[in-house]
């Protein structure tokens, strides 16, 4: 191979913790995210020799695929939902910054962990149709010019335009006016309202119109349906902490923000990430589902 078509052959390769970043943001599922990313790959090297040697920009061709590939996945996405039991959350994921080295062989360790990978912001996200989710990562995270989104969507540079200004709305709307200011003591105190069994410490803590959201994908325990009010979500964290005796609660980073993981002999059982309003907890997501909880299978810390 000569010197350009090596040179895009690196080119392409250094495109990959770009593209999980993105594909996570999209889907809100790292083994999906890796699946988008790996078939966008497959797609690059099924292409002739001459044919990717002669692509001068590999990262918009590969973005361009991914961003096609992750449309279709939530696209059918919704009906795969339909059938999954209980509620869905997207993959909670610890508290590493993406500073991982580029070769690293886990997943997590390339997403970088800012606001726009927080649990809050990726329920948001869900909200949203694909198009408009694609239109608005694209553009208002990662910055791409609504030419190149175009290209992704299918539609008009205007389109998208309106797409993300519409998902902008959403956001706008939905996003709380503190999302992290005194949350690590709320979290904090919540722990050891919990770890006591005080279900009245614990309701002062919870904003009355709290709403706690369970993911157990039917193959852990978990409420079926969002338990509402402080007091309600309370009473049930306590009868939790009655059937599950040694369990460990540990304070750790939940997609960067201080969130709470559950324990029993080494093993993660539970990830609780959290959201405050006027000072109290306001919404609270519980992923419970093995299958999400795999990342965190390395979190050796007492």
């Amino acid at each position: 191979m000569g010197a350009t078509g090596a040179d895009t052959e690196g080119a392409a390769a250094g495109e990959r913790r770009q593209l999980l970043n993105m594909a996570y943001r999209l889907l809100g599922s790292l083994a999906e995210a890796e699946d988008a990313v790996q078939e966008a790959y497959a797609r690059w090297y099924a292409l002739p020799g001459d044919r990717r040697a002669g692509i001068v920009n590999p990262g918009a061709w590969l973005t361009t695929v991914t961003g096609r590939v992750c449309l279709d996945v939530l696209g059918s996405a919704r009906a795969r939902r339909e059938r999954y039991v209980g509620a869905w959350l997207p993959d909670p994921l610890p508290g590493r910054d993406g500073s991982g080295p580029p070769g690293g062989t886990d997943p997590a360790d390339q997403i970088v962990l800012d606001e726009s990978v927080t649990m809050a912001f990726l329920v948001i996200l869900e909200s949203m149709t694909p198009a408009e989710r694609v239109a608005f990562v694209l553009h208002d995270v990662f910055r791409y010019p609504f030419a190149r989104i175009a290209e992704v969507l299918g539609r008009t540079p205007g389109a998208c335009k309106q797409l993300a200004a519409s998902a902008r709305r959403r956001v706008d709307a939905a996003r709380p006016p503190e999302p992290t200011a005194g949350l690590a003591e709320a979290v904090r105190h919540v722990k050891e309202a919990w770890e006591a069994k005080n279900v009245s410490a614990l309701v002062g803590l919870l904003d009355p119109a709290a709403v706690l959201t369970a993911d157990g994908g039917g193959l852990a325990g978990a409420a079926l349906r969002p338990v509402e009010g402080g007091a309600r979500i309370a009473q049930y964290m306590v009868a939790i902490a009655d059937r599950a005796p040694g369990l460990e609660l540990l304070e750790r980073p939940v997609n960067g923000t201080p969130g709470l993981v559950a324990r029993r002999a080494g093993v993660v059982l539970t990830v609780a990430s959290f959201e405050i309003t006027g000072g109290r907890v306001s919404r609270i997501w519980v992923v419970r589902n093995p299958e999400k909880l795999g990342p965190w299978a390395r979190d050796e810390r007492p």
